[in-house]
């Protein structure tokens, strides 16, 4: 705090707090930092399906490449901030989005359910989705490992 003052900076008596970082953590700047690992934090991923979530309703009329064509710059953005995170940061909102297209396939082929079942997983796999160019967050390209 004195670096602060030095500089000529206030810190905020109510949002300044000094941390454990090794066990407790702390969020910056759309981050979640943890010992020596980062991640997004929980807003932002919540920001991220705020966002996606009209874009991949069941009931969305759009095409498959229409809805991959506005959901990748906002997935290419994301991942050119957060792509420095733990490794598992990134895969839950692919899978999220995964199952919700999975669901969206079935609506439209007039079958009861959400997508989670195995076989969907089957007929629908994640290299499926990289060949209709869905972006993947997990491995920052189309194409799935």
């Amino acid at each position: 705090m004195r670096i602060a003052g030095r500089a000529g900076l206030t810190v905020h008596p109510i949002k300044t707090r000094i941390v454990q970082v090794q066990s407790e953590g702390f969020d910056f700047l759309g981050w979640h930092f943890r010992g020596n690992k980062k991640w997004p934090r929980k807003k932002r991923l919540q920001k991220l399906q705020d966002k996606l979530r009209p874009l991949t309703r069941r009931t969305r009329g759009w095409s498959l490449g229409a809805i991959v064509a506005k959901a990748n710059p906002i997935l290419r953005g994301w991942h050119g901030y957060f792509r420095e995170s733990h490794r598992t940061g990134l895969n839950g909102p692919d899978g999220w989005l995964r199952r919700r297209l999975r669901a969206m396939l079935r609506k439209r082929e007039k079958r009861p359910g959400y997508g989670l079942s195995e076989a969907d997983s089957r007929r629908w796999p994640n290299r499926w989705f990289a060949a209709q160019g869905w972006f993947s967050l997990e491995h920052g390209t189309c194409a799935y490992g």
